[in-house]
């Protein structure tokens, strides 16, 4: 079960994560290059997630191809949508 008191950890775990890469890398690199650091940064912390996973759209009873992706799935209940 989720608590409010594993997610408020989890965050702080995530958020803890970004503060890292940008103190190494600084601002200004493309978003592919922080998404790498990103899942090694959570594989460091012992953090599940999945990645790049496609998002279906059903749309009036019918499967629509799209370019929506969940970026991190993180723990089964965080999520990051980047629209390609």
């Amino acid at each position: 079960m989720v608590t409010k008191k594993y997610l408020k950890n989890l965050m702080y775990q995530v958020n803890g994560a970004a503060i890292d890469i940008h103190k190494h890398l600084e601002p200004g690199l493309l978003e592919s290059v922080y998404h790498k650091c990103m899942i090694h940064e959570l594989k460091l912390r012992g953090v599940n997630f999945k990645s790049e996973l496609i998002i279906p759209i059903e749309y009036k009873g019918i499967s629509l191809e799209s370019d929506l992706r969940c970026d991190l799935f993180i723990e089964n209940c965080l999520l990051r949508i980047v629209w390609l």
